[in-house]
């Protein structure tokens, strides 16, 4: 089962400002243990910069943002690969818990 992990931004993120290296270091070590046992499949940091597209009646339209507040902004995410909805629980707890306060999602990928 595959899972995707999000994780929302927050005011210091928006502001374009790097992680603290404590968050840097707590995410590197738990990124090195997932690869290792083989439930990363990736993981990213997004720029709060963004473009909406809208599709009307067959005309696309791009238009360009960021457009919410920083705390609703996606900031980044990870997709894991595991055997059970529980795992991928346990596994969230542990993501979310190196970024703080804020909130996020997780959504089992199809396909």
């Amino acid at each position: 089962m595959k899972y995707l992990l999000t994780v929302n931004g927050n005011e210091r993120w928006a502001a374009g400002l790097p992680p603290e290296p404590e968050e840097m270091e707590r995410m590197g070590t738990f990124v090195d243990e997932i690869s290792k046992s083989g439930a990363l499949l990736f993981t990213g940091g997004l720029s709060p910069k963004e473009t909406v597209i809208t599709s009307s009646n067959g005309k696309i339209v791009f238009t360009d943002g960021p457009f919410t507040e920083a705390k609703e902004m996606l900031g980044g995410f990870a997709i894991v690969e595991v055997d059970s909805h529980e795992e991928a629980v346990e596994l969230s707890k542990r993501f979310f818990a190196i970024h703080g306060d804020g909130k996020g999602t997780m959504r089992e990928v199809f396909g």
